[in-house]
């Protein structure tokens, strides 16, 4: 597995557009449509907080490790606007190691690649979500499988080596047989990192209310429960090793930046509603568009501090949520290092009712989730809640 190395830091930059909110989306974005005076004011606003706020850091820690533009859609915006929020990023926090930039397939062609390519991005990640147009339809996606793997081909004639797409299962209506459809289809194309999510109906979404309407034909709990075992049979069967709950990868290509965010590295997140983790604080920026605007151009801070007291326990019982997402699990021995304290010392009877269970497994000072384990992280997860 990649590492991250010790003291690196990451950047989250926000871009809150898409050209059409997806039925089932509750991320912090909104419809483009043609507003492009307000975007461009957003990248000015974007870049004004990246010239503010990175520097000092860049100045006591060094290069930014990973930097990774996520929404919304970023490639939603012209490509000009893009490329000149990723030559300020990296001006401003060095050239990162990986460079990841969202994209939806229905808004870009091989000329967009190339410039955001030429711009520092090294890393695509490709919201495909399924090949199969009667679903892309059904939730609401702009795009259509062969969009998808138009794309997918102009990202690599762009220069594109690392390659992520993202797959959804448990959609309304889908089956195994579809599914099975997708990944084949997502193999086919050799992307390295795989994302496979399973549909959660968000409240406020329009998901949410088709289903309380009655009108939301989503698989059987067994049905979903299939598509799950499959999908985790059949990824690391086809040579990508499951190294996250949710992410898969070639040897070499796991996320830099999201292994960052699993192993406690600090992160700024920088444009509307943003967050970020730095020196032990963590706070969530303005997430109304045109406040955030506002603000910078006021030359204001943006940053809402969390309200909530941040304890040692709430510290350790975050630290072990995070390690244990991914296939590694906590390390014990930087646990201890973290905490002054043996991880026995605060779990040792959790760790042994999970390891009883078959829900954890422990080995080469390290805990971690078993294969069942992964299935019912939520649980687990639970179990190591600390009484304050």
């Amino acid at each position: 597995m990649n590492n991250v190395r010790e003291g690196a830091w990451g950047i989250y930059a926000h871009i809150p557009y898409c050209v059409k909110k997806c039925a089932y989306c509750d991320f912090i974005s909104a419809a483009s449509g043609k507003n492009t005076a307000e975007m461009e004011d957003y990248a000015a606003a974007l870049r004004a907080e990246i010239l503010r706020e990175v520097p000092p850091l860049r100045a006591c820690r060094g290069d930014a490790a990973t930097v990774y533009i996520g929404g919304g859609t970023p490639t939603a915006l012209p490509a000009a606007l893009l490329e000149g929020i990723l030559h300020t990023l990296i001006e401003t926090a060095g050239t990162p190691v990986e460079c990841t930039v969202e994209a939806n397939p229905g808004t870009v062609d091989e000329a967009y690649l190339a410039c955001i390519r030429a711009a520092g991005a090294n890393r695509l990640s490709l919201g495909v979500q399924s090949f199969d147009d009667r679903l892309l339809r059904a939730i609401g996606r702009i795009h259509t499988a062969e969009e998808a793997e138009r794309a997918f081909c102009a990202a690599r004639a762009a220069g594109f080596t690392n390659i992520s797409l993202d797959l959804m299962y448990g959609l309304p209506t889908q089956t195994l047989d579809d599914l099975r459809q997708s990944v084949n289809e997502t193999l086919a194309l050799a992307p390295e990192h795989i994302s496979v999510y399973g549909l959660i109906v968000e409240e406020g979404t329009p998901f949410a209310a088709a289903e309380a309407a009655g009108r939301l034909a989503l698989p059987s709990e067994d049905a979903a429960e299939e598509m799950y075992d499959w999908l985790m049979a059949e990824l690391p069967a086809r040579g990508y090793a499951r190294y996250e709950i949710s992410n898969f990868a070639r040897a070499g290509y796991e996320s830099r930046h999201n292994l960052g965010y699993w192993r406690n590295v600090p992160y700024l997140g920088v444009g509307a509603a943003a967050h970020g983790y730095v020196g032990g604080v963590r706070w969530g920026n303005e997430s109304n568009t045109r406040a955030y605007i506002r603000t910078m151009r006021a030359g204001g801070s943006v940053r809402i501090p969390e309200d909530t007291q941040h304890t040692r326990d709430n510290a350790m019982e975050e630290y072990a949520f995070l390690a244990l997402r991914t296939a590694e699990g906590v390390d014990e021995e930087d646990f201890a290092r973290t905490f002054g304290v043996g991880i026995d010392d605060v779990y040792r009877a959790v760790i042994q009712r999970y390891i009883a269970l078959g829900l954890l497994r422990r080995a080469d000072g390290f805990v971690a989730l078993t294969d069942a384990g992964m299935k019912f992280g939520n649980e687990v997860f639970a179990a190591f809640l600390l009484d304050e």
